[in-house]
């Protein structure tokens, strides 16, 4: 079972595991907003977003980054899907996608860019750990033609 959680929309909105029950969900965490490979995975995402939802699918984003920088995301990039804000990163810790990173040198917590596939019953059905950012709408389709 994926495990539960219950966060903020980019509107304000509570969005919980159980809300998502019904309908296939790609979930998927990515480090920053208006960052250059998470506005590119966002792209991709936004651009599927049709094909994704003939298959069946709903998106979801989720970094620690506020429901305000998430608006502000959405806006600048068009992006026509929720993200929620992780600020405390219980969502992210809860998936096992909070960790060391490290870069120049300097180690840091953060983001491991990673998207699981929910089902209907609210169990992961796929994980993606290695994330094609400019084509991970391609990446996800592919895996389920």
């Amino acid at each position: 079972m994926a495990p539960n959680f219950r966060a903020t929309t980019q509107e304000g909105e509570t969005l919980t595991l159980a809300d998502l029950r019904g309908q296939r969900t790609i979930l998927y965490f990515y480090p920053k907003d208006n960052t250059s490979g998470c506005t590119l995975e966002a792209k991709s995402l936004r651009d599927g977003k049709e094909a994704l939802a003939a298959m069946g699918f709903r998106i979801v984003g989720v970094s620690p980054d506020s429901e305000k920088s998430h608006r502000n995301f959405c806006a600048k990039h068009e992006l026509n899907f929720t993200l929620l804000a992780d600020t405390d990163h219980a969502m992210c810790e809860a998936y096992g996608v909070w960790a060391e990173k490290s870069m120049y040198g300097r180690k840091y917590m953060g983001v491991v860019r990673t998207t699981f596939v929910i089902d209907a019953e609210g169990r992961i059905e796929r994980i993606f750990d290695k994330v094609k950012t400019a084509s991970h709408y391609e990446q996800i389709a592919e895996a389920y033609r």
